[in-house]
C-alpha cells in the first residue's frame, strides 16, 4: 500500500493561532474572529498584484488571438473556476466557450462533493486532451494546498500542448513548487478551521479569479468607462440596465434610449456608436469588428 505523505506542513493545513479556542467563541466573536482573518485576503491580493496582471495580458492577448480561457480545479477550487466562467456570458456577452471551466468530477461535482476524484492525474490530463487545447489557450490551475493530482496533470497536459499555464495556490513555492508560465501565491495564512481551504483560500481565490476575468473583459472592450457595454439583454434587470447605461451615458431620454436600443438589435456598445457617429447598424458592426470589439478605438477612428 502506498505510504501517504504528510501535507501538514503546508500553509492551507497548518494550525491557526488565533483560532485555537474557537468552539468556546459567542457567535459575536465569531463573526469578529472571521473578519480580522478574511482581511488578510486583501493583502495577499495585493502581494500577488504583477502575476495577476500577468494573467489578464496574457488571457486577453490569448482570447483576441481567437484563443480561450479555461480554470480548472477540484472541490471548491474546481467550483469557484465553475462560477466565475458561468458569469462571464450574461456580464459581457461572451460565447460560452471563451470562457470554459474543469471540475473534477465534472457536472454533478457541483451540487455533491466528490474530492476524491482530485487525486488522479491522468483524468486531469485527458480532460485537457478533451477539450482539444492548444497554443492559443490559457489554462488556470486552482488548487489552494497546490497538491492536487487531477490540476496537476491538467497543467502538465496543457503545456505539453503549448498552452500557456497559471497556477493559482495559497502555498509558497517552497512548499509546492508550480511548473507553470504564471506562479500566482495568494497567502492567507492557516485557516479558522484547520485545513478548510473553503474559508479564506476559497475568498482570496474568487477574489482572484473576478479581477482575472473582468480585467480581461475590460482588455477586449467590454467595458467602456465603468459601464459593461457588452451586457446580454436577456431578462428584465439586464434590460433596464441596458437602458440605464445608453441614457447615462448619452443623455438620451428612456424613450430614446429605448428606440435606439431597439434599432441596434439590443446591443448597447453598437447603439452607442451609432448615437454618437450617425452610421447605420450594419456600418456600426462593420466598424466594431474591424477594432476587435473595442468602442474606443472605433470611436478614435472616426475623430
Amino acid at each position: 500500500m502506498e505510504q501517504l505523505q504528510s501535507r501538514g506542513h503546508l500553509l492551507t493545513e497548518q494550525i491557526n493561532p488565533n483560532s485555537q479556542n474557537l468552539d468556546a467563541l459567542n457567535s459575536l466573536e465569531l463573526v469578529q474572529l472571521f473578519n480580522q482573518e478574511d482581511a488578510r485576503t486583501l493583502d495577499a491580493i495585493a502581494n500577488a498584484a504583477p502575476e495577476i496582471a500577468r494573467t489578464i495580458d496574457a488571457a486577453a492577448h490569448s482570447l483576441r488571438g481567437g484563443g480561450r480561457l479555461f480554470y480548472v480545479g477540484a472541490g471548491t477550487s474546481g467550483r469557484l473556476g465553475v462560477l466565475d466562467a458561468a458569469e462571464c456570458p450574461p456580464t459581457f456577452c461572451t460565447p460560452p466557450e471563451l470562457v470554459q471551466a474543469i471540475i473534477a468530477g465534472g457536472a454533478s461535482a457541483l451540487v455533491r462533493s466528490s474530492e476524491s476524484l482530485e487525486d488522479n492525474a491522468i483524468d486531469g490530463a485527458r480532460a485537457i486532451m478533451d477539450r482539444e487545447i492548444t497554443s492559443l489557450d490559457v489554462v488556470i490551475g486552482i488548487t489552494a494546498g497546490g497538491t492536487t493530482p487531477y490540476v496537476h496533470g491538467a497543467l502538465k497536459s496543457a503545456k505539453e500542448r503549448g498552452a500557456i499555464t497559471v497556477g493559482i495556490s495559497c502555498v509558497t513555492s517552497q512548499q509546492v513548487p508550480l511548473d507553470v508560465d504564471i506562479d500566482i501565491r495568494l497567502l492567507t495564512g492557516p485557516e479558522i478551521v484547520a485545513g478548510s481551504t473553503r474559508l479564506k483560500a476559497g475568498t482570496v481565490t474568487k477574489m482572484a479569479l473576478n479581477i482575472i476575468s473582468t480585467g480581461t473583459m475590460v482588455k477586449l472592450g467590454k467595458v467602456y468607462g465603468n459601464r459593461m457595454i457588452d451586457v446580454a439583454v436577456t431578462n428584465q434587470k439586464l434590460h433596464d440596465r441596458a437602458l440605464r447605461i445608453i441614457s447615462d451615458i448619452t443623455g438620451l431620454d428612456r424613450a430614446a434610449a429605448e428606440l435606439l436600443l431597439e434599432k441596434s438589435g439590443k446591443k448597447v456598445k453598437l447603439a452607442l456608436l451609432m448615437h454618437w457617429s450617425g452610421l447605420t447598424p450594419e456600418e456600426g458592426e462593420k466598424l466594431l469588428h474591424y477594432h476587435q470589439g473595442n468602442l474606443r478605438s472605433a470611436l478614435k477612428a472616426l475623430s
